[in-house]
């Protein structure tokens, strides 16, 4: 696989800008190869009339949809903001407002595959917001104040059997697992 396939897959899978430094990181490479990769790419996407795009704001880049399918797109996020949330959405949205902040990581080990796309859409609908944890160095998810305002609530603690779900047992055996560390799952909401 050369750079440019490398870097398409990275910036495929990112659901947001990345800075050109932590992709030079990522990809193991120069600043050299690295705007190669990127002007190679842009240059693909061209010459094939692509469905995709690479944005680029200063040291940041983002795969995006082209501008041609802009109102496709807007169509598509239409429908997916405003119907039925599927039941795999619904079962990662309730882990993150039980056992939230919540990472990426965590919530696949409880459901047991890869969820970047219902984040994404969880995100789209404003009901899961991404922030950085500095004390632990990664990304976690939380649900929304749009999303308890909507729910009636003003604290989560007020879901049902909150305490009980939050502090599950077997959910974190699980997640002790992967990390080792049980105050990291133990820890209230609220902190």
């Amino acid at each position: 696989m050369n750079l440019k396939q490398k870097l398409e897959s990275i910036l495929f899978i990112a659901s947001k800008f990345l800075k050109k430094s932590k992709l030079k990181e990522v990809l193991n490479c120069s600043n050299e190869e690295l705007e190669k990769a990127i002007a190679e790419l842009k240059k693909d996407y061209q010459e094939r009339n692509s469905g995709l795009a690479l944005m680029q704001d200063g040291d940041r880049l983002q795969m995006i949809t082209s501008p041609a399918s802009s109102d496709l797109v807007k169509k598509y996020l239409k429908d997916e903001r405003t119907g039925e949330m599927t039941r795999p959405s619904l079962e990662a949205l309730s882990i993150i407002a039980y056992r939230g902040p919540v990472t990426k990581a965590e919530i696949e080990m409880i459901r047991g595959v890869n969820c970047s796309l219902i984040l994404r859409n969880l995100m789209i609908r404003g009901l899961v917001v991404e922030r950085s944890d500095a004390k632990k160095g990664v990304t976690v998810y939380q649900v929304t104040f749009e999303l308890m305002q909507y729910l009636g609530i003003k604290e989560l603690k007020e879901l049902p059997d909150y305490d009980k779900l939050n502090r599950d047992l077997k959910i974190g055996e699980v997640l002790m697992a992967q990390n080792k560390n049980p105050e990291d799952f133990f820890q209230k909401i609220d902190e």
